[in-house]
């Protein structure tokens, strides 16, 4: 995770809820004060009763230093249901030219983000569905480290919190998912961690790949199935997140 410079290293070792009760101070801008002011639940929570917000970028690379967010989706939920009515989509403009593979990765193009708004123009929007809510995503070296470089080119701050990550868990259930040579000639496969590879193990259905709101509603599915194939709704969230 990308960390903000000027939050101090003791506010950085502290447990998660204490780390948000200490940045709520310690932050200037509005939008995350009002983010760390809504808490963050305890370790020992049951994830049963933890609200949750599956959350997917698509952006024009893969650096976040170097590359921006293009689109966000994102859809809060629990284990029990998965709250389509509230879920959320906006594409919006980044601050460097899409590139011609970004564009054929995940079809959004030059018309498409011409009159779109800046991250900063809907940031209010974006964390009301965030607020107090531990997010999910599929790959955690994306959507942490692009929103906390996007806070501080806008806002001159980053930004820090927990998060579950369906393919780390995927990547713990299959630590040799990457055969060795010699089984790879008796025709042993590697197992993919990938989103929807890892939906068809659990007998999800398929979605077409990289729309962010799509991806985040499988993301939020393939959690769902995780708990329910390999741990408890008891299982506290701090043995989750990360």
């Amino acid at each position: 995770m990308s960390d903000s410079a000027s939050v101090p290293d003791g506010i950085k070792c502290l447990p998660w809820p204490e780390q948000f009760q200490a940045l709520a101070k310690h932050t200037k801008a509005p939008v995350l004060k009002a983010f760390y002011e809504a808490g963050c639940v305890a370790p020992d929570t049951p994830v049963c009763d933890v609200p949750m917000v599956a959350l997917d970028f698509e952006t024009t690379g893969l650096e976040s230093e170097a590359h921006s967010i293009v689109s966000i989706g994102l859809v809060p939920f629990t284990l029990d249901a998965i709250l389509l009515s509230q879920a959320k989509h906006w594409i919006v403009r980044p601050k460097l030219p899409l590139h011609q593979m970004s564009v054929t990765f995940h079809g959004i193009t030059h018309a498409d983000i011409e009159k779109a708004p800046d991250l900063s123009d809907i940031l209010e929007e974006v964390f009301a569905s965030l607020n107090g809510r531990i997010p999910v995503v599929h790959f955690r070296h994306i959507e942490r480290p692009f929103l906390d470089v996007a806070l501080q080119y806008r806002l001159n701050e980053g930004i820090r919190f927990p998060l579950v990550d369906t393919m780390a868990i995927e990547a713990h259930l299959h630590p040799d998912r990457q055969p060795s040579f010699f089984k790879r000639l008796i025709g042993e496969k590697p197992v993919s961690i990938r989103l929807s590879d890892s939906r068809k193990r659990y007998g999800l259905p398929h979605y077409a790949a990289h729309n962010a709101l799509i991806d985040a509603i499988a993301t939020a599915e393939l959690l769902q199935a995780q708990i329910q194939h390999h741990f408890s709704p008891q299982t506290p969230i701090g043995d989750l997140w990360l």
